[in-house]
């Protein structure tokens, strides 16, 4: 009988508990209710995620990041093996490139392309739709980056700062 009392006693304190919360989450204003935008959504803009970050959008910082992730794990693939790796699965568990990266060219507003050849290979980024925020990229066994913004980059494209 004291157990079927107590258990009633709870569950009322533990509803009335619930209402206040509710009441006090009713009155509060809309912009407490809603998490504050951060300041690139506020303003719009990118903003660097280091010093000197070259990209321009957030679409572009991540396929640099992707792109930077690949050239990575193939200078230490060559440093190992005394050659680079003829495939992204070849070089998944180089580094922090991981198999799950190498399963997927389709990287969100990029998709990633490997082509090797006889003493190297070409990796590039390219963008779903090119425009001034979503440039293509373009790098060698030299590690070296390339970016354009109005065609496929190669080469010849002006090198990421």
């Amino acid at each position: 009988m004291k157990q079927r009392r107590t258990g009633r006693y709870s569950a009322g304190i533990l509803a009335v508990g619930m209402m206040a919360a509710g009441a006090a989450w009713g009155q509060a204003p809309a912009s407490a209710q809603t998490a504050a935008p951060t300041t690139e959504q506020a303003s719009g803009a990118y903003q660097p995620k280091f010093p000197g970050d070259p990209a321009r959008s957030e679409s572009e910082a991540q396929a640099l990041g992707y792109m930077r992730v690949v050239l990575r794990a193939q200078r230490e693939y060559n440093r190992r093996h005394s050659k680079y790796a003829d495939s992204l699965e070849a070089l998944a568990g180089t580094g922090s490139f991981t198999k799950r990266m190498a399963r997927s060219t389709d990287r969100g507003d990029y998709t990633a392309a490997f082509h090797p050849n006889h003493d190297g290979f070409v990796f590039t980024m390219t963008p779903k739709h090119m425009d001034s925020e979503h440039r293509s990229f373009y790098s060698e066994e030299d590690g070296v980056m390339h970016a354009d913004d109005q065609k496929s980059a190669d080469a010849d494209s002006p090198k990421v700062k």
